[in-house]
């Protein structure tokens, strides 16, 4: 398959024009280079994969820039934190905008040295896996903000597929979209790349087993609340190192920790965030599910889809531009007056309005799915928005007033 249209092309386009550095971050192999390298064609591009280009940007970082004068773009630069001060009083020295675009995996150690050297001189974007909207060529970019108006502009892209399965279990890395890939060599050699290369960086991990029985537990609990004991049992290791280790998968973005909702209202909420991979068709392959059927037949279905699901969204948030860290969250508790223990999937927030979000792998949403949603009608200074069921259902159906069932496809 030919490149697949980047819904993130146009915003960069745009922080091209405004600001003097811009970067991309995201796991190996999302397509960060392919992606600069599209749109820019003609501009001078370097990696710090090239042992060469590595030794001496550390060795002779002064005269880097002699041999290789930008603008360019910079690519893996979280290997060469002694070129960052350098970029820094390139971009102070210039009143050009667009002179350094850098890549890169690991974002611990790269917003590290951002923070420190190009705040204020830099755009920051994050770049996922393909998203839907992308493999179906969906020129839609707003992010996923349940409103009226929202499913209104969404309906009118709809596009119903019928077999989402084959997509949570083929996964979303862009190699996976050419012809004559095999899926299992595919992720096989992403795991072993990732070992070698991410996990070394980060860690310098002694025992490759353990870190490899971590990952699969991990991939396991994936959709789940993150119960950092029981992840180290089954893995071997230290409470702390499971925590240690939890950070180096999402800081080179395979997962993300979401965090529970915090209220005081809602005083008995559940403090333990949830954790989900990026990728399903690598959960898929540490599961060895080796199929669509087993994946969708399988023990970890419902958390799969949850986790497919859920990993749209965000990337409708970055995609656009947006940092959904501070929108999304998940509630599981008992609130002040009610005994039972209530639990919604997603919460999306936009300004004051609270979106209420229940994730079903159902063909045949209910009402009573959402029973959870009025506690944030207990919230002070927020209100309720739209109430929505994401499940297998083949159309948009309203459940009530308040309530409405949406196909995935409408993320």
């Amino acid at each position: 398959m030919d490149y697949i249209k980047r819904h993130m092309e146009s915003y960069i386009q745009q922080a091209d024009r405004a600001f003097k550095a811009l970067l991309v971050t995201g796991a190996r192999q999302v397509g960060k280079s392919t992606l600069l390298g599209h749109v820019y064609p003609d501009r001078p591009y370097l990696t710090f994969d090239d042992p060469l280009i590595l030794e001496q940007a550390r060795t002779e970082p002064g005269l880097f820039f002699r041999n290789h004068p930008y603008p360019i773009t910079l690519d893996e630069v979280q290997h060469i934190q002694e070129l960052f001060p350098y970029i820094k009083m390139a971009c102070d020295a210039s009143d050009e905008r667009g002179i350094f675009f850098l890549t890169g995996s690991q974002s611990f150690q790269l917003m590290k040295h951002v923070s420190e050297s190009l705040a204020g001189r830099i755009a920051i974007f994050e770049l996922s896996g393909l998203s839907l909207r992308e493999i179906d060529g969906i020129d839609f970019h707003q992010p996923f903000i349940p409103s009226e108006a929202y499913i209104e502009q969404r309906g009118k892209h709809f596009r119903p597929h019928q077999h989402i399965w084959s997509l949570i279990h083929k996964g979303s890395y862009p190699a996976l979209y050419k012809a004559d890939v095999d899926w299992q060599l595919f992720y096989s050699s992403y795991v072993k790349t990732y070992l070698d290369r991410d996990v070394n960086d980060l860690l310098q991990v002694k025992n490759r087993l353990k870190f490899m029985r971590f990952l699969t537990a991990m991939a396991a609990r994936t959709g789940q609340m993150l119960n950092y004991s029981k992840v180290a049992e089954q893995a071997d290791v230290t409470v702390a190192t499971a925590k240690e280790w939890t950070s180096v998968l999402e800081a080179s973005g395979l997962v993300y920790i979401l965090p529970p909702f915090s209220n005081s209202a809602l005083s008995r909420a559940i403090k333990t965030p949830k954790l989900y991979f990026r990728d399903t068709g690598l959960v898929c392959y540490l599961a060895k599910y080796l199929t669509p059927e087993l994946a969708m037949n399988g023990a970890m279905s419902g958390e799969l889809f949850e986790t497919f699901v859920v990993s749209e969204i965000l990337k409708s948030f970055s995609n656009a531009g947006v940092d959904y860290r501070m929108n999304v969250s998940y509630y599981r508790g008992r609130d002040k007056t009610e005994q039972r223990e209530s639990e919604i999937d997603l919460l999306i927030e936009d300004g004051d309005t609270i979106y209420p979000v229940e994730i079903k792998m159902s063909a045949n949403p209910k009402l009573t799915m959402t029973n959870s949603f009025d506690v944030i009608d207990k919230i002070k200074n927020h209100r309720r928005g739209l109430g929505i069921v994401l499940c297998m259902y083949s159309q948009k159906l309203w459940l009530n007033e308040r309530v409405v069932a949406l196909p995935v496809e409408y993320i």
